[in-house]
């Protein structure tokens, strides 16, 4: 059994309970409202800002990991973590941000990069938002393309315009939908 601590940043150990008011009195250092959240979250370089500056204050990937376990949202996104304690909304799964997605995708994007897109969407649907990590560009493209980069570059075009698509497409998956 895996159990995750929880600690105050003066080091005292909290519950899970008060570390979740902490998260929901702090959040606002970082985001003024939801619509900011969505588009911090939308962008790898905005998103892996935010996060970092949460780990600074105590709200690491463990622990946002296990508050998504207390409030069952393992199928869901870390962006729904977040949006869940600081403005009450629902946790969306993963699936269903991906499904809502690829109708953007569909008419947005090539057919060769809505494939490629679509791969992405299945490790994202399957491992989580660090799938779409700018980091994770190159290792996905190697893993579509059987370890042949040019493959990638002669199916998507030059990989300015690959970068730009994998994070482009990212917004759509945080669309606030109905």
């Amino acid at each position: 059994m895996l159990v995750t601590s929880f600690w105050h940043p003066d080091g005292r150990p909290m519950s899970s309970q008060q570390f979740i008011e902490l998260l929901y009195v702090q959040l606002p250092e970082f985001v003024k409202d939801e619509a900011e959240l969505r588009q911090l979250w939308s962008a790898p370089d905005t998103r892996r800002k935010l996060l970092q500056g949460l780990e600074e204050k105590g709200f690491g990937a463990d622990q946002l990991a296990e508050m998504q376990r207390i409030i069952e949202a393992e199928n869901s996104d870390l962006f729904d973590v977040l949006a869940h304690v600081a403005y009450a909304l629902p946790p969306v799964p993963r699936q269903e941000r991906a499904k809502n997605a690829r109708l953007y995708i569909h008419s947005k994007f090539t057919s060769k990069q809505e494939v490629f897109l679509n791969f992405v969407l299945q490790h994202y649907v399957s491992t989580g938002v660090q799938e779409l990590a700018t980091e994770k560009l190159t290792p996905l493209l190697q893993l579509r393309y059987q370890n042949s980069i040019a493959d990638a570059l002669a199916d998507l075009g030059p990989a300015a315009e690959i970068g730009q698509v994998f994070a482009g497409f990212q917004r759509y998956l945080y669309e606030r939908v109905g």
